[in-house]
């Protein structure tokens, strides 16, 4: 399921496809007919680690094919678990997401789940159970199958099942024989669920000790496309199930043909435009109720009386701490004026008795209630409109403040009281506006001044501008990279901070900790301290107060947005790629190609909080069958693996290959569900052209149905009577042997040799 979104029309639609879990299903597996059963025909069973594929050899396409699962159902009438297999285990979602495997790897671990396994098979192909399978089983092994593995598929055939005849075969060497007979030679690259396996081939022998084996397969690649989805979107807010992870893989992931070139070049956005997938999860999306308008006029109406008793009560406040922090300064003005040309002695004793720890300490006070205060002032600048016709309506009526109270009576004292007041809210009023209207001066005086300095030294004033926003530019830099530093707490500046912090609740413990902060009075004339504005910076403390941090990176920023537009107008030179807003767009943002694809991401859109955009994902999970290294792999890919094969074995040399050798090259076959990844036989013939003389002639195969493969070796294998008969281990030789014996043949972990 898909569609397309596009929230900005100049682009084009976004694709977004919808991972779906599979349906549960609603039938049983089907059941062959028992009237039809021979008891002599072969039954070839493909028992792989993601698939269980089963039927008789007279047919030439398996009769069952089902998911190698196991779970229980519980049925809540009788309070009875009943055993659930293959595809019967989709019949409900709690029972599809609790089925197991008997594998552990490439290891068969549960053997009672086996057990439970063959006879739901041999019950769905219509065996007759009365006197156990008679059946000849043909089934396999995995390369360099364990002794202990092999008899206890023994044991299970034998004892549990009495089946006369049992034949094992190596199933990469089956899936071979499948294609080319018992006397060819090649390479099978068997692409399995578990692992992967590459086996050379000399005229139908499997050559085992120079076989290898890679641990990754098709498990391996869709636990690996989940851990690094998880690694990139942690916080996503539906978990996936392993079905999701499994189509994500199937669909989405393809082998690269230069992987080391794409990957260079991924993301970007022209690449991205073809090549990133974006997938949502499903989810329920809580429509919030339609109101009337009525109901959204009113709730608006008490937002907007909300926000202004909020502001009035705020505007109070303010204008509180104000007449506190001037009368503050001022006392404290005067007790700087006093000290002046007094002993340090005696400065100190002054200002420790004022509650300060040193001079420093108090001159960092007095700078700081300052600056609080400047901070204040333009805020009462910004006095709406309305309240300044409200003043000048005001004007004229306080005439009871200049009576003495002994001519007026107790309702004249009240409303005397009430004019106080206002009249100093009033007078407030005026000296801001009065305050305002100086600096509105001073800018438009400043402005003058710049515009006169640009008409006479262009050159001049524009290198002034430029240098400007270069030190601004760099200032911000160094801000945001103290503030990434003040999240990770091993920094030097988190620890400081920790430190400082520390310190501070040590003080307050002992009781010198003022709510005051600290400043200096400095009566040496060597001391040039504070003549530099930046000086100032180690009083604002923005390591241990981050929203001053905050403050100051916003007030950089508007500053440098102010001398952009001015480098805009003027300067020639400065396009709008030269702006701070360019350099942090989203375009050029690598990690938010890698995360949110070629389009703007909108973090409200609850359909893009569902979505994950794979790109390197995609050819990164199939790259590890090649370097093994990026899965964690200490091993060799396909490629070194085969090329030490055809280049350094059976008597071959990089630059002189013997007939074996080249025979390999002409006959190699790609086999395994893991084989269906799209741009692995083209990758392979494009590696093996790499290493082998120019001259030398490659055939890599694939077959339409690579899952089938093994299974058809096995209905080969059973209409081959010769081949077939020295495979057989009979129920006699297995009680006269034992579990231990091995039947060699040209099939097996131990190839027989004539």
């Amino acid at each position: 399921m898909s569609r397309e979104v596009s929230r900005d029309a100049s682009l084009t639609p976004l694709r977004v496809d919808i991972i779906e879990d599979p349906p549960l299903r609603n039938s049983y597996e089907h059941f062959i007919d028992s009237a039809t059963y021979d008891p002599n025909i072969p039954i070839a069973i493909d028992f792989g680690s993601y698939e269980l594929r089963a039927g008789y050899t007279n047919i030439s396409r398996p009769s069952h094919i089902f998911p190698n699962r196991f779970s229980k159902y519980r049925d809540r009438k009788t309070n009875k678990y009943l055993p659930c297999i293959g595809y019967d285990t989709w019949l409900d979602q709690t029972t599809r997401s609790q089925a197991r495997s008997p594998f552990d790897g490439p290891l068969v671990v549960n053997w009672d789940m086996v057990e439970d396994i063959l006879q739901y098979t041999f019950h769905h192909l219509g065996v007759q159970p009365d006197n156990g399978v008679t059946n000849p089983i043909i089934i396999n092994e995995k390369l360099a199958c364990l002794q202990s593995q092999r008899s206890n598929w023994y044991q299970t055939l034998f004892e549990s099942f009495g089946v006369p005849k049992v034949s094992m075969a190596v199933e990469g060497m089956l899936a071979f024989y499948g294609h080319n007979g018992g006397s060819s030679t090649g390479i099978v690259i068997d692409c399995g669920y578990e692992d992967t396996n590459v086996i050379p081939i000399v005229e139908g022998q499997g050559m085992m000790l120079d076989a290898k084996r890679i641990n990754w397969g098709g498990h391996s690649s869709i636990d690996y496309l989940s851990n690094l989805l998880y690694l990139k979107y942690p916080y996503f807010p539906t978990k996936l199930s392993y079905l999701q992870y499994e189509k994500m893989y199937k669909d989405y992931c393809y082998v690269s043909q230069d992987y080391e070139t794409d990957i260079e070049g991924y993301l970007t956005l022209g690449n991205l435009e073809n090549k990133n997938v974006v997938v949502e999860a499903p989810f329920v999306e809580v429509q919030a109720p339609q109101k009337s308008e009525e109901e959204l006029r009113i709730q608006a109406e008490k937002r907007k009386e909300s926000g202004k008793r909020l502001q009035e009560q705020a505007r109070i406040k303010r204008k509180e701490r104000l007449v506190q922090k001037r009368e503050e300064y001022e006392y404290f003005s005067k007790v700087k004026e006093q000290l002046e040309g007094e002993p340090k002695k005696k400065v100190l004793a002054v200002l420790q008795s004022a509650g300060f720890d040193d001079e420093r300490d108090f001159k960092k006070y007095l700078y700081n209630v300052q600056r609080s205060i400047k901070k204040a002032e333009a805020l009462e600048l910004s006095e709406a409109v309305d309240e300044a016709e409200e003043e000048e309506n005001m004007e004229g009526k306080f005439d009871l403040v200049d009576i003495p109270d002994e001519q007026l009576n107790e309702e004249q004292k009240q409303e005397k009281k009430v004019q106080k007041l206002l009249k100093a809210n009033y007078d407030a009023r005026q000296k801001a506006k009065e305050e305002k209207e100086r600096i509105l001066k001073e800018v438009e005086e400043q402005k003058k001044k710049d515009e006169e300095w640009r008409s006479t030294d262009f050159n001049g004033w524009l290198k002034d501008k430029r240098n400007r926003l270069h030190d601004l530019m760099q200032k911000r830099k160094e801000k945001l990279k103290l503030k990434e530093d003040m999240k990770d707490r091993k920094s030097q500046v988190a620890q400081n901070r920790m430190k400082n912090l520390a310190n501070l609740a040590e003080d307050n413990a002992r009781g010198t900790k003022r709510t005051r902060q600290q400043a200096t009075i400095d009566n040496d004339p060597n001391d040039t301290f504070g003549a530099n504005d930046e000086d100032w910076m180690v009083y604002n403390d923005i390591t241990q107060n981050p929203e001053a941090l905050d403050e100051a990176i916003e007030d950089e920023y508007k500053e440098i947005v102010d001398l952009e537009g001015i480098l805009l107008e003027y300067d020639p030179n400065f396009t709008e790629e030269d702006t701070l807003d360019a350099q942090y767009d989203w375009r050029n943002s690598v990690f938010h190609l890698f995360l949110r694809g070629p389009r703007p991401h909108d973090s409200e859109n609850i359909h893009e909080q569902h979505q994950m955009h794979i790109n390197v994902e995609r050819i990164r999970v199939p790259e590890v069958m090649f370097q093994p290294i990026l899965g964690g792999q200490d091993q060799a890919g396909i490629t070194e693996i085969c090329e030490t094969i055809i280049t350094k074995k059976f008597g071959s040399t990089p630059r002189n290959l013997s007939q074996q050798s080249l025979d390999m090259a002409k006959n190699v076959w790609l086999v395994g569900g893991n084989a269906q990844v799209p741009g692995l036989k083209s990758r392979v013939v494009k590696e093996f052209t790499e290493f082998l003389p120019s001259d030398t002639k490659i055939n890599v195969n694939i077959s339409e149905a690579p899952t089938l493969d093994v299974w058809n070796g096995m209905y080969r294998l059973a209409n081959t009577e010769e081949d077939y008969q020295r495979t057989i281990v009979t129920s006699e030789e297995y009680d006269e042997c034992g579990v231990d014996y091995l039947k060699e043949h040209k099939l097996s972990n131990v190839p027989y040799f004539e």
